[in-house]
């Protein structure tokens, strides 16, 4: 059986994941191999990243160096209000609903299976793509008089 490649009909398939410990984001790397992953190992260098690449969709930890999770979560929503956050974590009992609370769109505890990862990635990754396109097709009333 053929595994059709899903990422196709995703325009922008950039994933910034944001983890303090090397190994948990070469392991998000190799989860997430069809994507165009880019890692950052604290908050401050998340903020730069999105900044820099504007990816489709985040998955950050919640306990981080430099800055957590949630205040990453507040200030990228502040760049681009219609940014994807996704809580990847081991604290979430404790820390979840402070990230959600800041704007995350859900959150994955680890320990997670990969199958489970992809699940959430895929749907919020079609979520944006379908925003997106509904914004293109219907572009809001300031955007008709500008060319007046």
């Amino acid at each position: 059986m053929k595994r059709r490649n899903i990422t196709n009909n995703i325009t922008n398939n950039k994933i910034l994941i944001v983890d303090g410990d090397e190994g948990v984001l070469e392991i998000l790397k190799l989860m997430l191999a069809e994507y165009d992953c880019i890692p950052a190992k604290d908050g401050e260098t998340a903020i730069e990243l999105y900044t820099k690449f504007k990816p489709a969709l985040v998955l950050t930890e919640i306990v981080l160096p430099k800055m957590d999770g949630v205040e990453v979560t507040r200030k990228i929503l502040k760049i681009d209000p219609d940014a994807k956050i996704v809580g990847v974590t081991a604290f979430g009992s404790k820390l979840g609903k402070a990230l959600l609370e800041a704007g995350a769109v859900e959150l994955i505890d680890k320990p997670f299976r990969k199958e489970e990862l992809l699940k959430i990635v895929n749907k919020h990754l079609k979520a944006k793509k379908v925003v997106r396109a509904g914004r293109d097709l219907n572009p809001r009333p300031t955007d008709l008089s500008e060319g007046s």
